[in-house]
């Protein structure tokens, strides 16, 4: 793959994959605008085991916790607050796995990579995340998170498999209308991602494995790195702008966006 949208296609996924305007949308738009092929999949799980690390590293303390909890709940250790984190993680991410089955299953997965419905999910949920930013509580702090939470949360994140949706920016609407306050509902949509993350990348291993060869290897692993480096400085500055603005920003650049896409697919 040409070096230049190899860099490209990881920049645009490290950046976008954390920020409220989704990487998915984003990287099935490019081959589209650009008239490149599409990157495949040893691309897309490189880049987002790069955006995999990068969070595991930003949110270390957590990532930290997460492999003790692992380890106390081999061992039956079930109540302790490590433990406990790493049982909601993983009923959070339930439902994005069964519907992420039901779309391949189906071939919707690819029914749905349209700049038609990315334009319509770009406007739809960046208006969907204005509404829940203004009118969420900031009563719920990242330490009062309940399994009755993390279902709903993952049930929100499910419609984040639809491309343009942005799992990052559904599940931090969904934890603002829960009454999450922003910096602590975008964490937990951060450490959501996490199991997610590894859950696709599985899906897909297999395939990479049987199919990738040294050219590919390589290619893969410039694109994680990349993505990595974008990711990590994308969550930094999202974390850090969220302590004195809200998300309207992020939403009006995909209100606009999603505008310019569903003039250039219709017209």
């Amino acid at each position: 793959m040409d070096l230049t949208y190899l860099l490209l296609v990881a920049i645009i996924q490290g950046v976008t994959e954390f920020l409220p305007v989704s990487s998915s949308g984003h990287l099935v738009l490019l081959p589209n605008l650009t008239g490149n092929a599409d990157q495949g999949q040893v691309i897309d799980v490189a880049v987002h085991v790069g955006t995999l690390f990068a969070v595991m590293l930003y949110f270390h303390a957590d990532t930290r916790k997460c492999v003790i909890g692992v380890g106390h709940l081999l061992t039956g250790r079930t109540s302790t607050e490590a433990a406990r984190l790493v049982l909601l993680l993983s009923v959070a991410t339930v439902p994005v796995i069964l519907f992420g089955l039901i779309l391949k299953a189906t071939g919707l997965d690819q029914a749905v990579r349209s700049v038609a419905v990315i334009g319509w999910t770009m406007l739809i949920f960046g208006i969907v995340l204005y509404w829940a930013d203004k009118t969420g509580k900031h009563e719920h702090e990242a330490a009062d998170w309940s399994f009755k939470h993390a279902v709903i949360m993952g049930l929100w994140q499910a419609l984040a498999l639809i491309p343009g949706t942005s799992r990052s920016g559904i599940t931090i609407t969904a934890a603002r209308q829960l009454g999450y306050t922003r910096a602590d509902g975008a964490r937990l949509a951060m450490l959501m991602s996490i199991p997610t993350i590894i859950a696709s990348g599985a899906l897909l291993g297999a395939e990479v494995v049987a199919t990738a060869d040294a050219a590919a290897a390589r290619d893969g692993a410039i694109a994680a790195f990349f993505a990595f480096i974008a990711a990590l400085l994308a969550l930094v500055l999202m974390m850090r702008l969220l302590r004195s603005v809200s998300f309207t920003p992020y939403v009006i650049y995909r209100v606009i966006l999603g505008v310019v896409l569903l003039i250039y697919a219709y017209t």
